[in-house]
């Protein structure tokens, strides 16, 4: 295992695998280890040396850290000034049996870490504003700025996030914080089915009711809620408007503060699914999501529903040719998230990409990591000679 503390260890480390041979793996605060196959060959690359908050601006509604600080402590800082991370990073810890909190900004923003409010501000790709990183050519590099306005490199920074670790190890990023809605109310539909749970989804979005988030859970006892933010008054109109907009599927009532943010968390963290051995995660367009998880769940409820549709998890389903061709042919993608080590070992965590868009992949791969340092094998899809 590696742990530099500096981008002058990084460097190093990283000059020293290219010419050796040696595969590194990026690492923080290990919560996404288990995701994808099994890695037996690749050395840990650990950045939690690069865990300080260099520089947080309120007012700019910009902070600057290491790439290995605690996403917990910074989502603690940013609170305390009246401010959030608005692409509300998921806590992967419940999924993969690691440390609640445990997770970091570089971790959350390599993966593309993004929750519920994904909806209404964006993914975790509109919220890097620039970084710093060091290529698996050992050159040290940098893209992007550190104020909202007047942004250049963002290309880059959005091509970053969701690479996994595969371009480069990130060093410090620069993300944007929005001021926290002053207040944060839940309505909810009892008992829709599916069907009808898609319906109101599609309703509401189309509305100007300005819904900040919008998911399905699925049962006898189903809930279909709806989170508007803001100051009260325009929370009180709008909730007037998605009333009555929503009458013809039932009664919309307003759920108890406790109620809503333990629902809102579960959904975030796939809290009732974290037991289920194999997960997947489909990324659809929002009006094809219940018809999605019906043809391939039917009846059962082994699956949620966030983003008004447009991000379904399903569990229990190991046939990986189905899932994925339901998901395509709605027009998106699935990415098995958990699994048991077998199935990871031959199935790929990610929706393997056309053959054009492979050969770009894997061009852009190459151009950031030509000795292949930061190829672990995890994807099953691995661009070097061995």
């Amino acid at each position: 295992m590696h742990a530099p503390t500096d981008i002058r260890e990084l460097t190093e480390i990283v000059i020293e695998a290219a010419a050796t041979g040696e595969r590194l793996e990026i690492r923080g605060g290990g919560g996404k280890a288990a995701f994808g196959c099994d890695r037996e060959d690749a050395s840990v690359l650990d950045m939690r040396g690069f865990a300080s908050i260099i520089d947080y601006d309120p007012a700019e509604l910009t902070l600057l850290a290491g790439a290995g600080a605690p996403l917990a402590e910074i989502q603690k800082l940013v609170a305390a000034q009246g401010q959030m991370l608005a692409f509300e990073p998921w806590d992967q810890a419940a999924l993969f049996g690691g440390s609640a909190g445990a997770g970091t900004i570089g971790g959350a923003l390599a993966a593309s870490a993004s929750g519920p409010r994904r909806l209404s501000r964006g993914g975790a790709r509109d919220h890097l504003l620039g970084f710093e990183a060091v290529s698996g050519r050992g050159e040290r590099f940098s893209a992007g700025g550190n104020v909202v306005k007047n942004v250049t490199g963002f290309d880059l920074s959005k091509l970053v996030c969701g690479s996994w670790g595969r371009l480069a190890a990130l060093t410090q990023v620069t993300v944007k914080v929005l001021p926290a809605p002053r207040a944060i109310e839940s309505f909810a539909l009892d008992g829709l089915s599916p069907e009808l749970a898609q319906a109101a989804l599609n309703a509401a979005m189309k509305s100007q009711a300005e819904v900040a988030a919008a998911a399905f859970a699925p049962g006898a006892k189903s809930l279909t809620v709806f989170r508007l933010e803001g100051v009260e008054p325009s929370i009180r109109a709008r909730a007037t408007l998605l009333t009555g907009l929503l009458e013809p599927f039932g009664k919309l009532r307003p759920m108890e503060t406790l109620d809503a943010g333990a629902f809102w968390s579960s959904i975030r963290d796939v809290a009732a699914l974290t037991s289920a051995s194999i997960l997947w995660r489909l990324h659809v367009p929002p009006s094809r999501g219940a018809a999605v998880a019906q043809a391939l769940c039917g009846a059962e409820t082994n699956w949620l529903m966030d983003w008004a549709g447009g991000l379904v998890w399903i569990a229990g389903l190991d046939d990986a040719a189905l899932v994925r061709d339901a998901a395509a042919r709605a027009g998106g993608h699935a990415t098995l998230v958990r699994a048991p080590a077998a199935v990871r070992a031959s199935v790929p965590a990610l929706q393997p990409a056309s053959a054009g868009v492979a050969r770009v992949e894997r061009a852009v791969r190459a151009a950031f990591d030509p000795a292949g340092v930061f190829e672990t094998g995890r994807f099953l899809d691995m661009s070097r000679a061995d």
